[in-house]
């Protein structure tokens, strides 16, 4: 069990947000805490504590006006821990390798490989064939509708078609080299984790998924460490003292380091 540390962009600042508030329309997403850091300042801080495996998510789609001032953000944070972070949001088989090119350690994909509601597996083929499965993190981020968890796209905003199950996880574990899934409806509430969806993780998955949504304190981090069997990694966001939080960020760095 890993901290995974994050740096979540919107409209060219180092931000947390309520997740499932997030929308393109005017760029609009509530806010827990805006930095007054910028990107490199979290690459140098996750870089000194040898943090690797993080994610910077770029939350604007690529025809915002905002798009290319997150970008800017993000490559300071990648020039700083050049191989240490990884990178999504807006991700497709052309630009994938030029974020890899910027120095990061994999491409983080979502809304190319699931269009329309379907699966796209000539999008998520075409992925593999240009940056290879072992530098490929498929986001698998999800909310509950009904019984079911549905993988969320479009900055979390669009429900798909497909079930995250055993029998999806195990079929997107064929194609990647690791799983990223934010549990939108907890993501920013800072009201604990979405224990339905951490014991899925913990039983499904056989190669290395990080969780996020919800954490508040170091009780939740022990239940995820507990229902996931020591095999879920972790980020915290809004909770962490760097990002307004009450949670020290060298208390969760050193939980991550010696969790089992």
């Amino acid at each position: 069990m890993k901290f995974r540390p994050c740096i979540d962009i919107h409209n060219g600042q180092v931000k947390q947000i309520v997740g499932g508030t997030l929308t393109d329309k005017n760029n609009y997403a509530e806010e827990n805490f805006v930095s007054r850091q910028n990107g490199s300042y979290y690459g140098r801080l996750y870089k000194r504590f040898g943090l690797y495996g993080g994610h910077i998510i770029l939350l604007n789609p690529q025809d915002s006006e905002y798009y290319k001032a997150d970008c800017e953000q993000a490559f300071g944070a990648l020039r700083e821990f050049e191989g240490g972070l990884q990178i999504g949001g807006g991700i497709t088989a052309e630009n994938a390798a030029g974020f890899l090119n910027k120095g990061a350690s994999h491409v983080i994909v979502t809304s190319y490989v699931f269009k329309n509601g379907d699966v796209n597996f000539g999008n998520l083929n075409r992925l593999v064939e240009s940056v290879g499965k072992s530098r490929l993190v498929l986001d698998l981020s999800c909310r509950r509708r009904g019984e079911d968890y549905y993988i969320v796209t479009d900055r979390w905003q669009k429900f798909t078609d497909t079930v995250l199950d055993e029998r999806s996880i195990d079929l997107f574990s064929g194609y990647c080299s690791e799983l990223l899934v934010h549990a939108v409806d907890a993501e920013g509430s800072v009201s604990g984790i979405e224990e339905d969806v951490a014991a899925l993780l913990g039983k499904a998955c056989r190669i290395p998924v990080t969780y996020a949504g919800g954490i508040s304190g170091f009780d939740d981090l022990e239940l995820l460490n507990r229902i996931g069997g020591g095999r879920i990694d972790f980020t915290v966001g809004s909770a962490l003292d760097i990002f307004g939080g009450k949670m020290k960020f060298e208390d969760v760095a050193a939980f991550g380091s010696s969790a089992i």
